[in-house]
């Protein structure tokens, strides 16, 4: 080393350069490989960073995300170092060696900025609120959901128990194709709904749709839709430029199809409903599952839940629901029916009967890939009795072995 010079001429890049080709976790079927380059990513999460995270000089920002993951790549690597900004990385898991391990983290470095996935958030509520009260959480000023849609009771959780109802919460809505956040409130400046990632960051244009392209009306749930280019956009799929054009650009000619389906309010807020791979026909209603999970979650005994439809000779599609328990609560044995009718009757009083789960499985783990969300194909796998699909990019693919044993039982 003291031989080594302390200069190291960088190389230069194209803008165009290819960044990296980084693989999608396979939620939905076979990972592609999204290409992303060099000048439009950095500015994409360079200026993304620095607006919804609101970030200062005396930031100590931690995002939980897996490095791997599009999220651990553009919000703990390229968006924040390229702030300049100080950043709290951790590897392993959060209960380990005890339930507190988050908590513990952010009062031991003084984590100012918080960035963390709903499916995390939900299973600190299953804990309960013991192991974060025990901790010094007062250095937050601002917190951060990334992943999947974030239903309303996990919001308040977060707001209240972490946030000790003073942190903003930047709701954020983006994908491994945009490279960086295309929809989120801005601190300070957006009134904040919990459940809804609010308006597109300035410089996006989207718009929800419906099967023809024409745009819906207020309220009414559709395709969510790109109509102009963005920075950090993806720019193909690595070796397969014919999947790409099919993925992205061929349901609706001109717009970037972003396989989500969405809602906005007479406020103008977008209401993100998941993937449009789990919207379900029932009896000809098209019903959400991330609409349904809500549901069931706002049931004081649960701690989450992952729906799905599964095929039926009258209605089409029939709801299969698979429950975790928070801690404490048994849903064993001769208390399990008692319980799934009292959850079904839950979910028909916030939504209506149409939304009433036909199934409902205990389990005590749902199967995710390691960054957090849910494989909802392979409980569809599992509730139509079909052999399992693609189970690779599970971070313990044992969960799916079990739940599939309990349900053939």
């Amino acid at each position: 080393m003291s031989e080594s010079s302390p200069a190291c001429e960088p190389e230069k890049m194209d803008s165009e350069d290819v960044l990296f080709t980084l693989y999608t976790s396979g939620t939905t079927g076979k990972p592609k490989g999204i290409v992303h380059t060099t000048a439009g990513y950095l500015l994409g999460v360079n200026v993304t960073t620095r607006w919804i995270f609101d970030l200062k000089e005396h930031d100590i920002y931690w995002c939980s995300a897996d490095i791997g993951w599009v999220t651990g790549h553009s919000y703990i690597v390229y968006g924040p170092l390229s702030n300049g900004a100080t950043v709290v990385m951790y590897e392993g898991s959060p209960d380990f060696p005890q339930k507190d391990r988050f908590w513990k983290i952010i009062e031991k470095y003084g984590v100012t900025i918080f960035y963390t996935a709903p499916t995390a958030i939900r299973t600190f509520m299953k804990w309960g609120e013991a192991f974060p009260k025990k901790c010094d959480l007062g250095t937050l000023r601002l917190l951060g959901s990334v992943g999947e849609p974030i239903n309303p009771e996990a919001w308040m959780w977060y707001y209240k128990n972490i946030g000790h109802e003073r942190c903003p919460i930047v709701d954020t809505w983006w994908q491994t194709e945009t490279g960086s956040i295309l929809i989120s409130p801005l601190p300070g400046l957006t009134k904040l709904k919990p459940g809804s990632a609010t308006h597109p960051f300035p410089g996006i244009s989207a718009k929800i749709v419906d099967e023809s392209g024409k745009e819906v009306p207020t309220g009414r749930g559709g395709y969510l839709v790109l109509t102009e280019p963005w920075p950090s956009m993806l720019r193909g799929i690595y070796g397969d430029p014919k999947r790409y054009h099919e993925q992205y650009w061929s349901k609706f000619p001109g717009l970037y199809f972003t396989g989500d389906g969405a809602k906005k309010d007479k406020e103008g807020n977008f209401w993100l409903l998941g993937r449009i791979d789990d919207v379900m026909n029932v009896s000809g209603h098209r019903v959400s599952t991330m609409e349904v999970e809500s549901a069931l979650v706002d049931h004081p005994a649960v701690a989450e839940a992952a729906v799905v439809g599964k095929t039926h000779d009258i209605k089409g599609q029939a709801i299969a629901a698979f429950v975790t328990l928070k801690e404490g609560i048994n849903g064993e044995n001769g208390n399990r029916e008692e319980l799934g009718d009292r959850l079904k009757a839950h979910v028909v009083k916030k939504i209506g009967a149409l939304a009433r789960p036909e199934d409902i499985y205990f389990s005590a783990e749902l199967p995710k890939t390691r960054s957090g969300k849910i494989m909802r194909r392979l409980l569809r796998d599992i509730a139509e009795g079909r052999a399992l699909g693609d189970t690779t990019t599970l971070a313990d693919p044992t969960v799916v072995a079990k739940l599939k044993d309990q349900y053939e039982e």
